[in-house]
């Protein structure tokens, strides 16, 4: 086979077929302008024709007309032949000439929007209606055929196209056709991807495929991963929907590193818990919060959060479930923050955080939902491990009291708000809470005996640094991500002040932990369910 030179081909004929028509009248008048016979279809032809443009209909290139609702018209030889064959074979050349093909050096050409069609909430039939095949076919033989066939499927490329064009008396370059063939590859994979995706999930009800499609696009690449010497890139969601630190907007500050995003995450992830009205605030420093706190109003429970760790805190992330003012800011901008993640920010705050050029502001409109179905994934040597994310969300009437003595009724509330945070800290996790503040956070030790030291001695720490008499663990909630599988660490927690322990229970030394409380004197309550995070 010849190897492609770089020489620039003219463009002669180009075939348009799109369902995006965003630029496409300035695109036909511009190829119009370089003597480029027009090839449409449909709705495509229409729009052109409604431009001032000549346009010659496929129906009149192929001498068969279309049918069966616009199923068939593109998918014949002499559309497939006008883009496959190679222009410097001599049996292909004798092949066009033979059947009177001719040939076609520019493919424009978008899909069905099948993805939004999905997301619209359409029937069955609608969605299997915007599945996409002639499309995809030309992109794929245009593409094949780059060496000779321009193929722009992104609208972003028509000024890039029509530039190159008048740089090259309406010619396009090699390296300009390799770089939209990469394109297009990408789109038609993605575009199937997305279909084989919604026959699983949404139409098979299959959690776990034989082939998992995984669609995803390239928002940024990175200064570097999660050290120096590693590289990084942001990619999204393909297709509406999708909603998170990915979606959100940065107002200012410097580039998102990898590990501002992973932080910036589990933030938000953590804020969207606390989806009512009441004002929640919550400090992330590396992927652990290190101080969770509900109030009255925002100023009120960003210090309380701080109160919590504040040495931690100093270089961390704050994220806010309401938008951001002023005054907050400006108590914000007192210690050092990577980044700050509100649903909306006010004048004044943007004002303030304008002076912190290195301050990272992202706005993130709606919270995500806490209790949104969705899967994670993470790689292992030699493949990859999914699941469905942890959307477990547990309520007063969830909670069995295994005690003799019944928890009051703020100790409820803190024990509930214990069990949010604690499904967002690294395991083994021990979270106390008091008053709808955390108190103390001991995250990824090996036992929990260990956590729920370190989430005492933090607490402790955090009292002598304040100049509180006493730490404010005592008479507070305490809750494990998992069971206490020995009486020791919910005794440490009793020490250190707790009145009442919320855990997931099944041990089989559940007895020895319950009756080692009911000795203490302390309430203790079951979920039923635990909240490893590693």
């Amino acid at each position: 086979m010849p190897t492609p030179t770089d020489s620039p081909v003219k463009i002669t004929r180009a075939l348009l077929s799109v369902s995006d028509k965003t630029g496409l009248a300035d695109l036909g008048t511009a190829l119009a302008k370089h003597g480029v016979e027009l090839v449409s279809t449909g709705g495509t032809a229409k729009a052109l024709r409604e431009a001032g443009l000549e346009v010659r209909d496929v129906s009149d290139l192929t001498g068969f007309p279309e049918m069966m609702d616009g199923r068939v018209k593109t998918l014949h030889p002499k559309v497939h032949g006008g883009l496959l064959a190679m222009r410097d074979n001599e049996e292909h050349k004798a092949a066009m000439e033979a059947h009177d093909i001719g040939a076609i050096d520019l493919v424009v050409v978008n899909l069905y929007p099948f993805a939004e069609t999905v997301a619209s909430g359409a029937g069955r039939a609608d969605i299997i209606e915007n599945i996409d095949i002639g499309g995809p076919s030309m992109v794929r033989s245009a593409a094949k055929n780059h060496a000779h066939v321009a193929i722009v499927t992104d609208p972003a490329d028509y000024d890039t196209l029509t530039n190159q064009m008048d740089e090259t008396d309406g010619a396009t370059t090699l390296a300009f056709r390799r770089k939209c063939a990469e394109k297009a590859f990408s789109l038609t994979a993605t575009y199937d991807a997305m279909i084989s995706t919604w026959f699983s999930f949404g139409d098979q009800n299959e959690a776990f495929p034989e082939i998992f499609q995984v669609p995803v696009r390239r928002v940024s690449t990175l200064r570097y991963g999660e050290n120096p010497h590693q590289m990084g890139a942001l990619y999204v969601p393909v297709g509406p929907g999708a909603q998170g630190v990915g979606q959100a907007e940065q107002v200012q500050g410097k580039e998102l590193s990898y590990n501002n995003l992973n932080d910036a995450d589990a933030a938000l992830e953590l804020v969207s818990e606390f989806e009512d009205a009441t004002p929640a605030c919550v400090i992330v420093k590396h992927a652990n919060p290190c101080g969770v706190a509900v109030a009255d109003d925002m100023m009120t429970a960003y210090k309380e959060a701080l109160a919590c760790d504040n040495v931690s805190a100093f270089g961390g992330i704050v994220a806010l479930n309401a938008p951001l003012t002023g005054e907050l800011a400006e108590a914000i901008t007192e210690i050092f923050t990577e980044v700050v993640l509100a649903p909306d920010a006010d004048a004044d705050a943007r004002t303030i955080f304008a002076k912190k050029k290195n301050l990272r502001l992202l706005l993130t409109g709606e919270l995500p939902n806490p209790g949104r179905a969705g899967m994670t994934m993470k790689t292992i040597a030699g493949g990859v491990l999914f699941q469905t994310r942890d959307y477990g969300l547990i309520g007063e009437k969830d909670l069995k009291v295994v005690t003799q003595r019944e928890p009051t009724a703020q100790e409820l509330a803190d024990s509930l708000f214990a069990w949010k945070v604690a499904k967002h800290v690294k395991s083994n996790a021990i979270v106390y809470a008091k008053d709808g503040t955390t108190v103390g956070i001991g995250a990824g030790q090996m036992n929990r005996l260990e956590s729920a030291r370190i989430a005492a001695w933090k607490a402790k720490d955090a009292a002598e640094k304040a100049g509180w008499p006493t730490p404010r663990t005592q008479g507070c909630a305490v809750a494990s991500d998992a069971f206490f599988p020995f009486a020791d660490g919910m005794l440490a927690a009793v020490e250190a002040g707790a009145t009442c322990v919320i855990q997931p229970g099944g041990s089989i030394r559940d007895d020895e932990v319950i009756a080692a409380a009911d000795e203490a004197g302390i309430a203790m309550v079951f979920t039923g369910m635990r909240h490893f995070r590693h």
